[in-house]
């Protein structure tokens, strides 16, 4: 008997699997569709030997002490600022947008005051904040926002940004200041040896079960459990009840050149040229030494893994059904992007399994246990190349279910 089925193995379910294991002394089985954990934050090397990030680029940063803390447990650091670059105009400037930016795009040499008194005189003034184009035009007026902005996230959204919620860009800062950084957090690093190994280290407890490339609807009715904890998309585990809700998905497209360095900067945003949206070069993120380079080009589609979802009142209406319907399940636990359908930041993710545990752990009577390594992983073999590519999950076998039954590891 697990005392706790946790669905998906990214950054909510993994803090949780842990996080249950070692201070509850509890027995967790941790499942995933997909061949591997560590959910999208999932690193590998390439046919090249270099680190890449199979679903995008994925760059920690963070405010919060207490989710810092609780993941250098399972891992060293290396610093790590990032920075972007918008391709405008056939110039690379900066991105957010801040002084140097202007003088750039310009010709100009203002400073800090005099870029501000620029932003006053181009801000067009808006009544009501209530779009993605108001809160931007209010702030750097209707050129700039033409440049950097609307392109771009008519590609990435499918969506103009007169048609959607204030929310999407008021987290974009403008910057007066020669401030290059993308991030501003307390806490900007990335996992020295990458994010599966953090994910690996977090998972290593003999109370934690692991299998992967298995749908959870397939082993829920034959594996006994007292409580579940599901990460995946709300709207498919209650089969669609009210509908489908929508994402933005993401294909990545991998080159691998023949030079030690392909681009000036860790990512290039291609607002207005080009399908695709962004283009990011893995070495500066990992600080691998390798002489050659990889890069992912990104391009937002409709269909595919649900990457981001969408903030606008029809589909908060769409998930407001679907979330009363927790009222009535108090053995099932939601958490993480996908099923509180918002988008999250890793570290966002983190603190809220974090939170979530607190609220499990306080009805729990206090129980003293040694912390144990070496979890126990089941992977269900799957046909393919053995790259890592998603595929459909096979059957479980008797064989496999009896020994999940029964807590042992193949």
């Amino acid at each position: 008997m697990y005392d706790f089925l946790i669905v998906g193995a990214g950054f909510a379910g993994s803090t949780l699997a842990e996080r249950l294991a070692t201070q509850l002394n509890k027995k967790v089985l941790l499942v995933d569709r997909r061949l591997h954990i560590g959910g999208n934050a999932y690193d590998c090397f390439d046919d090249s030997g270099i680190l890449i990030h199979k679903y995008g680029p994925h760059i920690f940063h963070t405010n919060s002490r207490q989710v810092f803390d609780y993941l250098s447990q399972f891992t060293k650091w290396r610093q790590y600022q990032h920075r972007v670059m918008a391709s405008v105009d056939g110039m690379l400037v900066p991105i957010p947008i801040n002084l140097d930016t202007i003088n750039q795009l310009y010709g100009l040499n203002l400073s800090s005051l005099e870029v501000e008194a620029f932003f006053q005189t181009v801000a067009e003034k808006r009544e009501a904040i209530r779009t993605s184009e108001d809160v931007v035009v209010s702030k750097v007026g209707r050129e700039l926002y033409e440049k950097f902005f609307r392109g771009y996230t008519r590609k990435h959204w499918g969506l103009d940004p007169s048609e959607q919620d204030a929310s999407v860009t008021a987290r974009v800062p403008t910057r007066t200041n020669r401030d290059c950084r993308y991030f501003t957090d307390t806490y900007q690093a990335m996992p020295l040896h990458g994010f599966t190994r953090l994910f690996e280290n977090m998972l290593s407890h003999e109370n934690i079960h692991v299998l992967l490339n298995t749908d959870y609807r397939e082993i829920k009715k034959f594996i006994p459990y007292r409580e579940m904890i599901y990460t995946g998309p709300i709207d498919e585990f209650f089969d669609f009840r009210y509908g489908k809700l929508p994402y933005r998905s993401l294909n990545f497209q991998f080159e691998t050149h023949d030079t030690e360095v392909f681009q000036p900067a860790p990512v290039i945003n291609y607002p207005n040229d080009f399908a695709y949206t962004r283009v990011t070069e893995f070495k500066y993120l990992t600080g691998q030494h390798h002489p050659k380079t990889t890069l992912v080009y990104e391009y937002s589609q409709a269909e595919g893994d649900p990457y981001y979802p969408i903030p606008r009142p029809e589909n908060a209406e769409i998930y407001q059904k679907y979330k009363t319907l927790l009222e009535t399940m108090p053995l099932v636990h939601f958490c993480g992007r996908l099923a509180t359908y918002k988008y999250y930041n890793m570290d966002q993710v983190v603190a809220q399994a974090l939170t979530l545990f607190s609220k499990l752990e306080a009805r729990t009577p206090a129980k003293s246990s040694e912390t144990k390594s070496g979890s126990k992983l089941v992977s269900v073999p799957a046909a393919g190349n053995g790259k890592g590519s998603a595929r459909k999950p096979r059957s479980i076998s008797t064989a496999v279910l009896k020994r999940l039954r029964t807590g042992q590891s193949g």
